[in-house]
Parts: C-alpha cells; structure tokens; sequence
C-alpha cells in the first residue's frame, strides 16, 4: 500500500523541502521504495537539492496532460526517487494544478511512500498539496512566528479531513531564546516526532548536490532523520555512532588470548 505523506508547515524557510528530500532518502536507507514529488509549482526546490534542477519531463508536463506521472521520475543515484516541478516560468504556462491530487495517485502502487514537498502558506497550491495527500508532517522552527503559521496549518488540514503525524522541530539549536518542545507540543496539541539540530552538514550536502544521509550519515542531523523514518516504516534503527559491543563468545576467547 502507498502512503502519501505531506511535510508542510505554513512558513517559509522552516527546512520543509529539507525534510521532505532527508525524510526520502532515510525511508531509502530502510530499503524502502520511496518517491519524493515536488508539489511547489511556484517555487520548486527538489530538483535542486538532488542536482536535477532541469529535466526532460517534470511534474508540470505531467499537469498539464502531456506526460503520465511514471514518466516524471527520476532515480538519483542513492536510489531515492523523485519527481521535480520545472524551475522554469514558461513552464508555468498552461499547467494545471488542479490535477495534483488525480496525478499524483497515478504513483499509487507503484512506490512505498510518496512524500510531497509543497509550497509555504496556506495558497491555493499549498491547500492542492495537502488535499493530495492522506497523512501530514508538521516542520517548524521553535520559534513563534513558524509555530503560528504551523498552528493555522494543523487547523486547516484537520478540517479538510487529514491526519497529523506530529511535528518535527527544525533548525534547532537548544538554546534559551527557542521556544522549549514541550511548549511546542503544547501550542500545537502534537507531539514533536523529530528533532531537527541546526547543521553545517545539510549546507554542505546542498553544495554536494546530494542528501546529508549519505553525505554525513552519523551527522546529528542524518540520525535524527533515521529515527523518524525507523518510526514510520517500522524497521529498527541502531545508531551507527555507538560503539560495537562484543558479543559474550567474544569476550571469552579474548580472556583467553585467543583474539
């Protein structure tokens, strides 16, 4: 069965595309087949962060009925798969955002998750996105205007007949100005599922045209990411940062001398 998962938040800048693009590839990490769709048609940022930001056929070829949705996908080479909107304004002609949430099922059975990246606010096309999709991840900085603009978010998904995952707390820096989690949690009556740090190692994953999972796998970052796919797709995750215990049968044949 598909699942089509939102990361949205209202507020622009708060790592939605981020977490959409590092959610993906953690998902790809489980062995999961997973295909990220860049349902920001205004200002698309998917195919950027993967190194695809121009390709033959996009996500708004596929609006505007010229191409079907399988023709739009695109492997990068870590094996996550996306669907990019055209990063060009002629593009923008003729498409059909109405037809997202019809487009997007077309992937339906053919990918274990789908997660969507849309646009920030709560316009036409962000309220397209979240009607697309069947389950919501929150992104906020811990910080009030993003959990405002988050909050409005979780109110109008919640009408439109949407679940909400949980929030996941970005860019965060543990510091005394932010806004505790346990605040955050309840301003928004959610549980924050993830805990974002503030990352040099996604900035320079950016640069590397590549995902911090693969880039800087056992950056704070990556392992946060790791958890919160481990949570959602129900494979277990141990953190690749700890040390290896010796077995028992080790121990022995060492106190030995014979390792």
């Amino acid at each position: 069965m598909t699942r089509y998962i939102l990361i949205t938040g209202g507020k622009g800048g708060v790592a939605k595309t981020t977490t959409a693009v590092s959610l993906g590839c953690a998902l790809n990490f489980f062995g999961k087949d997973v295909t990220v769709v860049d349902a920001n048609l205004t200002t698309p940022n998917v195919g950027i962060y993967l190194g695809s930001p121009v390709v033959p056929i996009n996500l708004n070829h596929v609006l505007q009925g010229k191409n079907h949705i399988s023709e739009a996908v695109y492997i990068h080479p870590t094996g996550t798969k996306i669907v990019p909107a055209s990063i060009s304004l002629d593009d923008m002609k003729n498409t059909k955002p109405d037809r997202l949430k019809q487009v997007i099922r077309g992937l339906k059975g053919l990918t274990d998750f789908v997660i969507i990246d849309c646009a920030a606010g709560l316009g036409k096309e962000a309220l397209l996105a979240i009607d697309a999709s069947d389950e919501i991840i929150i992104t906020t900085n811990p910080e009030m205007p993003a959990i405002a603009d988050a909050l409005k978010t979780i109110r109008v998904a919640e009408d439109m007949g949407k679940k909400i995952l949980g929030v996941v707390v970005t860019r965060y820096r543990n510091s005394n100005d932010e806004i505790p989690i346990e605040n955050i949690e309840a301003l928004l009556e959610h549980k924050v599922i993830a805990i974002i740090p503030e990352s040099i190692e996604i900035k320079e994953s950016l640069a590397l045209r590549d995902n911090v999972i693969y880039t800087h796998p056992t950056s704070d970052a990556s392992v946060s990411y790791k958890k919160l796919a481990s949570e959602l797709c129900g494979a277990p995750y141990i953190d690749e940062r700890a040390p290896i215990k010796p077995d028992y049968f080790s121990k022995i044949l060492r106190l030995f001398g014979v390792r």
